[in-house]
């Protein structure tokens, strides 16, 4: 939108009105606000149980000293069911060695073999998979919330949505770097698939998006999982969500960021009640 109004230069100015307020309408400053808002976590039911979330971590031997010591530090206690996916096995975190060698770029391969482990070696009865980089910050406990208002018996596919060449007959995919959400059902649909990486170190999320496009089974999007940190978004646009991820821990302290942003003692309320959306309005 600002792009088309701009025009390259040619179009109307932008008139910043600070009545136009981002403030959250529990704010002192509302009082000189033409527009408040609040900010609220969707919710449709009893959020589901951590034994019903299954999260897969990817690392590899290289990030296992620096990487993982955050997850432990921050969001694994909230998962009920999580293993770490590298290249090595240690037993002090534990690792589990998928037989997949590290690449430097995409990671289709260790992907892939992910899907398969939790198809065929997690509990039959875990509805839910998250596949996470060593570098996301995720609250499972919003996540638990969000989950509530999709059904895992249909094939689900959530997180962040991108997209490539789509004006071209392109397809849209879930960035990993946010997590990438899938229920069993998608999963088992997607193996059953002929659909597979073209190479070992692919783009795994750009892979999937192409898969489940062929399958016909749609990529659902949410601004609540973010590719980027808390940093590289605009103040306004992060002050009108309950965010569930960022991703990257460059030039920040994640520990710190985690608790600022995530951290489920910072849990949305207003006025103390709980506000939830219905399923129709995802």
């Amino acid at each position: 939108i600002a792009l088309y109004i701009w025009q390259k230069g040619e179009g109307p100015h932008l008139t910043p009105v600070t009545e136009f307020c981002t403030d959250d309408m529990n704010s002192y400053k509302v009082d000189h606000c033409a527009t408040t808002f609040s900010n609220f976590l969707p919710l449709c039911g009893e959020p589901v149980k951590k034994e019903d979330v299954f999260v897969a971590v990817k690392t590899c031997q290289k990030f296992h000293a620096d990487r993982i010591p955050v997850v432990k530090q921050t969001w694994e206690r909230e998962a009920a069911l999580i293993e770490y996916y590298s290249d090595y096995a240690d037993s002090s975190i534990p690792t589990v060695d998928l037989g997949i060698p590290n690449t430097d770029r995409g990671h289709c391969g260790k992907t892939f073999a992910i899907l398969e482990r939790f198809l065929n070696h997690s509990s039959r009865r875990t509805p839910w998979l998250v596949i996470v980089d060593d570098d996301t910050l995720i609250s499972i406990f919003r996540l638990r919330k969000l989950l509530s208002c999709y059904d895992p018996n249909e094939p689900v596919f959530l997180g962040e949505r991108y997209g490539y060449g789509l004006g071209t007959g392109g397809y849209s995919y879930i960035t990993g770097g946010g997590g990438m959400v899938f229920s069993r059902i998608a999963v088992q649909k997607l193996l059953a698939s002929k659909c597979r990486c073209y190479s070992m170190d692919a783009p795994d999320d750009m892979v999937l998006g192409m898969c489940f496009s062929g399958l016909g089974i749609p990529i659902t999007h949410s601004p609540l999982f973010h590719q980027a940190r808390p940093m590289d978004y605009p103040k306004g646009y992060l002050a009108h969500q309950i965010p569930v991820s960022f991703h990257k821990h460059w030039n920040i302290d994640p520990v710190k960021e985690y608790f600022t942003w995530l951290a489920p003692n910072t849990e949305e309320s207003l006025n103390g009640k709980k506000v939830g959306y219905n399923r129709e309005d995802l």
